[in-house]
């Protein structure tokens, strides 16, 4: 490969991975955006940040395959290059950590509505006792209060 085509694909690299940063951002602020709108139960912000996030990570994607190629082309990054690859992994680690609890937000909030409508219902799971101190574990509703 020539001095001026392996400069143009370096150049190239540097590129992908300052867009790699870029949407690494952009993918922190919209994880961020969803852990508000699950604490704040905003069915419209979540849907919204998950569009954002779905959106960075498929960027991020084809911006990896791109990478990809581009440092077999290269064969050797720059310390710089390296430097900001690492950058991003670190970032993106953030990324991961962040997704992670927001994952377990919501599968608090789906334990709490399970338990919910057993007890709404009734149902094995809800732990409720009959006035004679029995464990109820029927499938049928049963009344809360009487008037």
């Amino acid at each position: 490969m020539s001095a001026g085509l392996h400069h143009e694909m370096s150049d190239a690299f540097d590129a992908v991975l300052g867009e790699m940063r870029h949407s690494a951002s952009r993918l922190t602020a919209a994880l961020a955006a969803e852990r508000d709108a699950l604490e704040r139960a905003d069915a419209d912000a979540l849907h919204l940040a998950g569009q954002d996030k779905q959106a960075q990570l498929d960027r991020l994607e084809q911006l990896d395959a791109e990478r990809q190629q581009l440092a077999r082309a290269i064969a050797a990054a720059t310390p710089a290059q390296s430097a900001a690859w690492n950058g991003v992994m670190a970032a993106l680690a953030d990324c991961q950590r962040a997704n992670r609890n927001n994952g377990q937000i919501v599968g608090q909030r789906l334990r709490q509505v399970r338990q919910a409508l057993a007890v709404l219902t009734g149902g094995a799971e809800s732990g409720v006792y009959g006035p004679g101190g029995t464990l109820r574990i029927d499938h049928r509703s049963l009344s809360l209060a009487e008037a």
